[in-house]
């Protein structure tokens, strides 16, 4: 009976985790930048929320949509003043430019909100739900649905939309979308700043689960690293099914071998699927 509660606990942890690490896969695989601002804009995201309830009483869950839209302006500005100059150049020059903008986002944050941990107290949490033998939190079980649909409505954009059609026109063959008249450093700004609106969504959610600090930037990027690698890059699917596992995974390992160990059999896990599937559970050979 303890399996099926520590199993219940990983896949709601694992719904937040595709949530995280959705529009980081998305931005490697499309642009081909590994943006090392992700965690960072998730931290953030997790700001806007803390504040909007402190301040205007908004539930983190509506204010999921403010912290998108905050991360959205503020990834667009950066991908098509910054980024977009460069985003032809080799990976590492990519690689070094957001990890400079990530320094200088992470010192912002710490100057005006300092290293201090903060939480989001709700006044009226929802309780506990069972399902059958299974208790959960149900401010983290709604929180994990929300992740989950949030996902699924950006698969849906990328497959049903013309913008959608032309992100995936883009990832597919950059040169031969422009000739077909795609504006790709629209495109590129615009999966940039999907990415990011992916980031403050989920870090709305994980502000009534998590305690905030921007110290916790990196703990985040590395889990979206690990669940797009799991997954497969550039797939949302992938993602969803990355995050699962890692979830599941972190749950069972803490269980069994203590919460200081899940992180690293969780790496361990990482460097395992590098060998034996690098292109990750759910992506095509030729996209890694």
């Amino acid at each position: 009976m303890i399996y099926l509660q520590i199993a219940a606990n990983g896949l709601v942890l694992g719904g937040l985790y595709a949530c995280i690490a959705v529009g980081f896969s998305l931005v490697w695989g499309v642009l081909n930048v590994i943006n090392i601002l992700h965690g960072s804009f998730i931290v953030l995201g997790s700001y806007v929320a803390l504040f909007a309830y402190s301040y205007l009483g908004i539930h983190p869950f509506i204010s999921t949509v403010i912290a998108g839209a905050v991360l959205y302006a503020l990834g667009y500005a950066l991908q098509a003043g910054i980024i977009n100059r460069v985003v032809m150049a080799p990976v590492l020059i990519t690689l070094t430019l957001t990890f400079g903008l990530d320094l200088i986002l992470n010192n912002a944050m710490l100057a005006a909100f300092t290293a201090d941990y903060q939480a989001v107290n709700l006044a009226h949490p929802l309780g506990v739900v069972q399902l059958g033998p299974v208790f959960l939190p149900g401010d983290r079980l709604a929180a994990m649905v929300l992740a989950l649909l949030l996902t699924m409505l950006l698969y849906r954009l990328l497959r049903d939309s013309r913008i959608g059609r032309a992100i995936v026109a883009v990832r597919m063959d950059r040169d031969a979308a422009a000739l077909m008249g795609v504006e790709v450093p629209r495109i590129n700004a615009i999966t940039f700043a999907a990415g990011a609106f992916m980031a403050g969504a989920a870090g709305a959610l994980l502000s009534i689960i998590f305690p905030i600090s921007p110290l916790n930037g990196p703990l985040f990027l590395g889990k979206a690293f690990v669940v797009c690698v799991l997954g497969g890059l550039g797939s949302v699917p992938g993602a969803m099914l990355g995050g699962l596992v890692l979830g599941v995974v972190e749950s069972f390992s803490s269980y069994w071998f203590g919460p200081e160990h899940a992180v690293t059999l969780s790496f361990a896990l990482l460097l395992v699927l590098l060998f034996v599937r690098p292109s990750g559970l759910m992506g095509r050979r030729g996209y890694e």
